[in-house]
């Protein structure tokens, strides 16, 4: 160990490391955009898009156009007043190359800039700038057009003055770089739905997504109206919504049974802030509240959201008892009880928010929570009183919730008094691993006994655990707790993760880093893995938002000629190793079925021109000039080494990690499939038939 003084004479002034500029950006680009994964490529995307909502959110923009140019580039232009051009006080340099090129330096901080924005830091366009190879800035002020360009967050050169234009606003062109983020391709849907909820967020904005990535080229008129070939964008969407956050909370809700139609709706002025909120219960059970501080999602809630449920929860309380609905012996309704079946959009415009982080995940102004609580209670108030028909709908939703938590409760300590809820009792046919690291342990919940055995004998037994799941879990879209726990199977999954559910659901008791959900590549493994996927959403989200969810891939088919053996995952996988092997579709013999002991015990070996086949120590000789293609129906076909070698060992294997990008449009999708309603699930299902690969029914 070095002394302290020894230690004093090495660590100088030189041990200080001074980062100049946008230098900080580039060397920890994760505390500025969250990650360098799809999702912080994405937030490169909404840095840019923030400063032309906020246009718009001041009274100076109408319109927001975003544009997927090829190249892995992006361009976001609005109508609004265009960043100013003329020399900086401050700087010495043109106030757009100051904007672009310098942290925290932006209209945003005071004066009359801005009243109300979403990128309050400064530092949005400059960070884009910083891990941008190319940037190109285009402004239209006072009747010209200017432009800059910049490179890794430095000028190219001067600033432009281009030709003169009637139009007004800021377009900003940029090019991820490549060595800073995974991946640099970006995703027309997930932009699009961004876009969307931008739209909702903002009454009368209209923002439009082009994917100029690849043109479709078709009869119509050019721009001088002649007819004949014209290029289109392969992929638009147009947003446009007058009816704001109740347009939003309808759109949410338009596959659900809705209870008050229209939505309770209101918005006010309070302190300078402005409270915009839609509230709509349905007869589902889950709860689907969104938060967002100007026009920026926070995911984690805070001060906003915080009044917002007091409001609502006394609200509904103060009603049922003057109504007479609630009885002088009835306990009050939980926040839980009026919050089942509850979907709401807060969103809260406010001069200065203390959001938590540059990702602004989480607001921290204690002022919005009393404002908010003061306009929901005050509204809700007045609309349950106008609305009797539909607030006696919203009550009895209530008191119906309280009784359901009550027998869940009661249903609960029946099965905790049992034992089979006890963390000292897992579940017998669970196989676990011998590792006490949650870290580095990981579950596989796998599909039927069959395959449970394959992954049994073929794991590695330090750190993979596993529990075969018998048939196809409950539904839990439209279950509630108690009928969860009367489930063998689901009760087993609770124990053997460790985390409790409902109320005394903890995500710090989980067992595994890992939940691995591996079911067979047919249409009963598609519908168990979205009956698991179900739960934990429903019922286990924050191991969703953790990263804790996994989906296996096992491969599709095993492509065999002489002795080379090559697995592939999906068709066109296939057809690649087929063209390596120099193997033509005419050559092939496929095994489409092939037993348990066949796939375990066959040995196919090429000499002379014949395949000599060994089976228990008995060899055949037969002639088998063909390759051979395995397509693989189901796990409990592989052997354990095989499923060993494709599906489990973490050097070979594929997992894809569950995430949820966007919350509403994931509630959405989970409503369509497993909700009750037939025809919306007929649609998806039309919609979506085509872009089915490996079918197999």
């Amino acid at each position: 160990m070095v002394s302290a003084k020894e230690g004093a004479k090495k660590y100088t002034a030189e041990s200080i490391q001074v980062l100049e500029g946008l230098e900080p950006v580039r060397l920890r680009p994760g505390m500025y955009i969250g990650s360098t994964g799809i999702a912080g490529l994405h937030h490169m995307v909404w840095e840019v898009l923030d400063n032309a909502v906020d246009e718009a959110m001041a009274g100076y923009a109408t319109e927001v156009l975003v544009e997927i140019l090829p190249g892995d580039r992006v361009a976001v232009t609005d109508n609004g007043r265009g960043i100013p051009v003329e020399i900086h006080p401050q700087t010495k340099k043109s106030t757009l190359e100051t904007v672009l090129t310098v942290l925290h330096a932006g209209g945003k901080f005071g004066g009359e800039g801005y009243k109300v924005s979403g990128g309050l830091h400064g530092v949005g366009v400059s960070v884009v700038n910083a891990l941008s190879t190319f940037m190109r800035a285009e402004v239209g002020r006072d009747g010209k057009r200017y432009s800059q360009e910049y490179k890794v967050g430095h000028a190219t050169g001067r600033l432009k003055e281009e030709e003169k234009t009637s139009w007004t606003g800021t377009k900003i062109t940029f090019e991820p770089d490549a060595s800073i983020f995974e991946t640099t391709k970006f995703s027309f849907k997930t932009i699009a739905e961004h876009c969307r909820q931008t739209a909702y967020l903002n009454r009368g904005l209209n923002i439009t997504v082009l994917d100029l990535r690849e043109e479709i080229e078709s009869e119509g008129e050019n721009e001088f109206g002649k007819k004949g070939k014209v290029k289109y964008p392969k992929r638009k969407e147009t947003y446009y919504f007058e009816g704001g956050v109740s347009s939003y909370v309808l759109h949410i809700n338009k596959n659900k049974d809705q209870l008050n139609y229209p939505p309770f709706y209101v918005i006010k002025n309070v302190d300078s802030m402005t409270i915009e909120v839609a509230i709509q219960y349905t007869d589902a059970f889950n709860e689907n509240v969104l938060t967002f501080a100007n026009g920026i999602y926070t995911p984690d809630g805070g001060m906003h959201l915080t009044g917002f449920r007091t409001a609502l929860t006394r609200a509904l309380n103060d009603y049922a008892r003057k109504s007479g609905l609630l009885k002088d012996n009835d306990d009050n309704l939980s926040g839980d009880d009026v919050r089942e079946g509850l979907t709401a959009i807060v969103s809260l415009k406010h001069p200065n928010p203390q959001f938590e982080g540059q990702t602004k995940a989480k607001l921290g102004n204690p002022e919005a929570r009393t404002a908010v609580d003061s306009v929901v209670a005050e509204g809700l108030t007045i609309y349950l009183e106008e609305n009797p028909s539909e607030a006696k709908k919203m009550i009895e939703k209530n008191v119906l919730a309280a009784r359901a938590r009550l027998a869940a409760k009661a249903a609960r300590d029946t099965v905790i008094r049992k034992g089979a809820l006890e963390g000292m009792t897992l579940p017998g046919k669970l196989a676990d691993c011998s590792s006490k690291k949650m870290e580095e342990c990981e579950l596989y919940i796998v599909e039927g006994d069959s395959a449970g055995g394959s992954a049994k004998q073929g794991r590695d037994r330090n750190f993979q655990a596993i529990l075969p799941l018998r048939g196809k879990i409950l539904n839990v879209e439209r279950a509630r707790l108690d009928r969860m726990l009367a489930s063998a199977e689901i009760r087993a999954l609770i124990v053997a993760l460790g985390t409790g559910i409902g109320d005394t659901f903890d995500a710090t008791r989980l067992r595994y880093s890992r939940i691995i959900i591996m079911t067979d590549a047919d249409v009963d493994g598609a519908h168990i893995r979205t009956l698991l996927l179900t739960f934990f959403y429903r019922n286990m989200m924050p191991l969703v938002e953790n990263g804790n969810i996994y989906i296996a891939q096992p491969p599709l088919y095993k492509i065999t000629k002489g002795k080379e053996s090559k697995y592939a995952y999906s068709d066109d996988e296939k057809e690649s190793i087929m063209q390596e092997m120099g193997v033509t579709a005419e050559q092939i013999q496929v095994v489409d079925e092939t037993s348990e002991t066949e796939s375990a015990e066959v040995e196919v070996e090429e000499i002379e021109g014949e395949n000599i086949t060994e089976e228990k120590g008995i060899k055949k000789s037969k002639k088998l000039s063909k390759p051979n293609i395995q397509r693989y129906k189901g796990l409990g076909e592989m052997n354990p080494q095989q499923l060993w070698e494709t599906t489990m060992e973490p050097k070979n294997r594929i997992l894809l990690q569950v995430t949820v990008e966007d919350a509403a449009k994931a509630d959405e999708v989970f409503t369509t499939l497993m909700g009750d309603e037939v025809p919306p699930r007929k649609r998806f299902i039309q919609a979506h038939a085509k872009t089915v690969k490996n079918l197999d029914i």
